[in-house]
């Protein structure tokens, strides 16, 4: 059995540590946790650090698309890095305790991360619908300096839009310390609050709008264009067009689905769901989502696969050649 300090209940005062109280009493099956997480953190990294070199160094693929997904995987080791080395030092202790600043430190990590990714996901569907709906005026509408500077402002306007949030729990006065979570939860901590968070769940509600629907009505926008395009174009349009989008969707279903599998477990009572399910649920959209959007481009795009065995097999291959 792990042995946990005892629950604080605390009034008008500050709470010096949070409690993770999600973690199960698994004994030595934890060191085959801790195995299988430190692989699963090493391929993220290593398949994101990969195609983040194939990028930079092939000027062939110093384009929007490819830039957008430079930005996409470089936010996937951003978001596993505020994961995994917290989740592993977990894993092996008996007392799941950590830090209110470390706290905070992992939610505006994990917190930036998902909003960076929708926003980032919202621009590459934009980015088909521009390539596919007006071809011709493609390369005058989005050209590497402005999808540069799209990238800029969203991680900028991710970072501050987040730190207001952030700015708002911390001026709270908390009673309790123990988060149902393994991992530390924006919304979780706002609910140990004593009393006053109002304001909190207001902008927090808020913030939810600016960080799905936006992004989802952009998305949305772009594709309803793509499939009038598609079905008024010819066979081979629409066969070039379902090349192009196909590892698109099937990032943007897997994380919006498990943000809201996410969304959902943290809002309302889910002690009915056994313990080990709701963590595997609350950790899909933050593992799954660094190790499939890798694995998916570097698989569908050709000119991904190509550049990866030209750069990983240089005398095997021949160089890649660039087509729009």
């Amino acid at each position: 059995m792990t042995s946990e300090p005892p629950h604080i209940i605390m009034t008008n005062s500050t709470v010096s540590y949070f409690i993770l109280g999600a973690y199960l009493s698994v004994g030595n099956v934890r060191y085959f946790f801790f195995v299988v997480a430190v692989l699963l953190y090493v391929l993220i990294f290593l398949f994101n650090v990969l195609l983040i070199v194939v990028i930079c160094v092939n000027r062939s693929l110093h384009e929007p698309m490819y830039l957008f997904l430079c930005s996409l995987f470089v936010n996937e080791l951003y978001g596993s890095t505020g994961l995994f080395p917290f989740l592993l030092l977990h894993i092996l202790r008996d007392v799941h305790t950590v830090s209110v600043s470390m706290c905070f430190l992992q939610i505006f990590c994990l917190y930036t991360y998902a909003h960076v990714e929708f926003c980032n996901l919202a621009l590459m569907s934009y980015d088909r619908y521009l390539a596919i709906c007006h071809p011709l005026q493609y390369h005058t509408r989005m050209t590497p300096n402005k999808a540069f500077l799209f990238i800029i402002l969203v991680w900028f306007y991710s970072f501050v839009k987040f730190i207001i949030t952030l700015s708002l729990n911390v001026r709270l006065t908390l009673c309790r310390n123990v988060i149902d979570s393994v991992y530390c939860h924006n919304y979780l901590v706002a609910k140990l609050a004593c009393s006053g968070n109002g304001v909190n769940n207001i902008y927090g509600l808020f913030g939810v709008v600016l960080t799905t629907l936006v992004p989802l009505v952009l998305i949305l926008f772009s594709y309803a264009k793509i499939l009038r395009a598609c079905a008024g174009g010819c066979r081979l349009s629409r066969h070039k067009a379902v090349g192009t989008c196909t590892p698109h969707l099937v990032s943007l279903l897997n994380f919006f689905f498990g943000c809201c599998f996410e969304i959902l477990q943290s809002r309302f009572d889910m002690s009915w769901v056994p313990g080990g399910l709701r963590i595997v649920s609350s950790l899909y959209f933050l593992v799954i989502q660094p190790l499939l959007n890798p694995l998916v481009y570097g698989l569908q795009m050709s000119n991904i696969r190509d550049s990866c065995k030209h750069l990983l097999c240089p005398k095997a291959s021949t160089p890649p050649t660039h087509a729009m």
